[in-house]
């Protein structure tokens, strides 16, 4: 039997999409300089003058590490937090030989000549800010002069606010840490030194003994804590109708003013919270004054950290731009506490200081929409060639808010 053939047409098409992987390839590239000599400057009294053509100055001179290679390394252990042993590991199934320890001496070099230049101008556009929030956590570092490994260490955290001095929401914000070997108020009062203005902080001792030019301002989100905390003491058929409940409450009301007024500008939020929060929070204060409780009790911990913060806790009511809590800084020191979880420690303070210096400059490059590995490879790429030590200009043009779109990272 036989049949007509027929010429066949298009009348759809079917598409199937899938996520294909491409592994990260791993190559040397080979720089070569053409040096020149003069053939006819040979044969007078002017000898044999040699010429090179001009050259790109490496990020480390006399390494093969190039900038995406350490700005990878980087980003795989502050982004990632995969630690210098994991990612050796993966170099050496590869093929590649490179140490652990090769990686940590091209992170400290890199972070020492490049990165703190970096860090030192955001450190001074940060302090020129009136309103910032501060933080710090512990970190443990083995070879700490004059110290047990055991003992800690900390990284203090500090980060501009959501406004600036002019009551305008700041669009580049800047998240800073720095080690210190210790929790002493000398560290936070040394690293503001020029600093004036506001300072959000958790209830700790020695952010009070700040200069009487910063004015600290209380976490109410801590002071709410401790309600929480009481209340799970509590045994459930008690909780309802109970002082800590009571007190855990008013907590909540405040917090529920903040949320409403979270679209208005400083100046009509100072106005609504003198109207709202105000009266509510002198008798939250009264209220707790009041209550008389033994200090050892689960409500008495928490009403008598009202009554001992409160001269903090209240300041927050005096400048519309100013936050009812420091969510804020725990929210920035939340990735450094994430990754410590992995490498779980610093070996030396030479090493925790450069951590946190890289640490800061992607936690930066982050909440300003930049995608970490871009920019540390722009910074890597440019600064060796650039004068940025006797040129502000230059060093401007590393700045998280001045660099090209090819930084910006895809959302």
């Amino acid at each position: 039997m036989s049949k007509l053939r027929r010429q066949l047409h298009v009348v759809g098409k079917e598409k199937r999409r899938e996520l294909k992987i491409i592994p990260a390839q791993v190559k040397i590239v080979e720089h070569i300089r053409t040096v020149y000599g003069c053939r006819d400057c040979e044969k007078d009294e002017y000898g044999n003058p040699i010429f090179r053509a001009p050259a790109i100055n490496p990020v480390i001179k006399g390494s093969f590490a190039s900038p995406e290679a350490i700005a990878h390394i980087m980003t795989q252990k502050f982004v990632l937090g995969t630690p210098l042993y994991r990612q050796e590991q993966d170099w050496n199934r590869q093929g590649i030989m490179l140490s652990r320890q090769t990686m940590s001496n091209w992170l400290i070099k890199a972070t020492e000549d490049w990165l703190t230049p970096v860090y030192n101008g955001l450190r001074d556009i940060l302090l020129s800010m009136d309103t910032i929030h501060a933080d710090e956590t512990t970190l443990q570092v083995l070879r700490e002069p004059g110290k047990a490994p055991q003992t800690k260490s900390y990284m203090w955290l500090y980060r501009t606010s959501g406004y600036n001095k002019y009551g305008a929401k700041i669009k580049n914000p800047i998240v800073l840490y720095e080690y210190q070997p210790g929790r002493s108020a000398k560290h936070p009062k040394a690293f503001l030194e020029g600093f004036e203005g506001f300072c959000h902080a958790d209830g700790y001792e020695g952010y009070h003994s700040l200069p009487k030019n910063i004015t600290v301002v209380g976490c109410f989100s801590h002071a709410r804590r401790k309600w929480d905390e009481a209340l799970k003491i509590l045994p459930e058929k008690d909780r309802e109708g109970s002082n800590i409940l009571r007190g855990k409450r008013y907590c909540d009301k405040l917090f529920e003013f903040e949320r409403q007024f979270a679209d208005l500008k400083p100046d009509e939020r100072f106005a609504k919270r003198q109207e709202l929060a105000k009266p509510l929070l002198d008798e939250f204060f009264t209220w707790c004054f009041d209550l008389n409780a033994a200090p050892k009790t689960p409500l008495g911990v928490a009403a008598n950290y009202m009554l001992k913060q409160r001269k903090y806790l209240e300041c927050y009511l005096s400048d519309g731009r100013l936050e009812i809590s420091n969510n804020r800084a725990e929210r920035s020191i939340k990735p450094f506490v994430i990754c410590r979880k992995n490498f779980l420690f610093a070996n030396t303070p030479r090493g925790a200081k450069a951590s946190a210096i890289m640490f800061s400059i992607i936690e930066t490059a982050k909440e300003c929409g930049l995608n970490p590995f871009a920019y540390l490879t722009y910074i890597f790429q440019n600064a060796p060639n650039w004068d940025i030590s006797n040129n502000i200009n230059n060093l401007d043009r590393l700045m998280p808010y001045n660099v090209p779109v090819s930084c910006k990272a895809i959302l």
